[in-house]
């Protein structure tokens, strides 16, 4: 192999060890048996665990970056660009589900390259900008476009890591289901919500 051929092997080798045992659960020892290619290949390569680990999360994190991106960025009616984000994300899970595992576990290298919690927070940066201009137009204050950016993308991101594993109902149901809950429920908001009247501990309102 040239250098560049074994590089991708061990990234291809490690990301699927990542997605099955988890970065505190993969040893170099492991990649380099699993490659067939003594320990020095790997550090020579990668420096370490931590080097080939940040490398796998950063091509993931780009990746999905791209699709929701994408989705986001062709703009249209707001329904249509929320149907859009809820099938990039869905599609990325199905198109690469050993990432998206890798994507959604903790460790400190992911803290460092990015987590997935950081990921989505800078496409609700994003999908904020779309809500504040449908805000405006709806006689909403827009300063709370950002709240709800982040629970739209928070609810689509936590049903995808649901989706990763039940892969039912099919993807497309599953969107579908996701605009019906969000859209509906946006365009109903109340211009300044409130709570009810408090309930104790008993169950009684006072």
């Amino acid at each position: 192999m040239t250098g560049k051929e074994r590089r991708e092997q061990l990234l291809a080798v490690s990301r699927k060890l990542f997605a099955e045992k988890g970065f505190e659960g993969t040893s170099v020892e492991e990649i380099a048996a699993r490659a067939q290619v003594s320990k020095p290949v790997v550090y020579e390569h990668f420096g370490g665990k931590e080097g080939i680990y940040a490398v796998v999360v950063d091509r993931e994190i780009e990746m999905l970056t791209g699709a929701l991106t994408d989705a986001l960025m062709l703009g249209g009616h707001p329904k249509a660009v929320l149907e859009r984000t809820a099938l990039a994300l869905l599609t990325y899970i199905e198109s690469n589900t050993d990432g998206f595992r890798i994507l959604v576990r903790d460790s400190p290298v992911a803290q460092a390259t990015g987590t997935f919690s950081s990921l989505i927070g800078d496409v609700a940066t994003q999908v904020e900008h779309l809500l504040g201009e449908q805000f405006k137009r709806q006689n909403l204050d827009p300063k709370t476009a950002p709240i709800y950016a982040r629970m739209l993308v928070g609810m689509v991101a936590l049903t995808g890591q649901h989706w990763l594993d039940t892969r039912s109902p099919a993807k497309t149901d599953v969107a579908a289901h996701l605009v019906n809950l969000a859209w509906n429920g946006l365009s109903g908001l109340e211009r300044k919500p409130t709570l009810g009247r408090r309930t104790d501990e008993s169950g009684t309102k006072g």
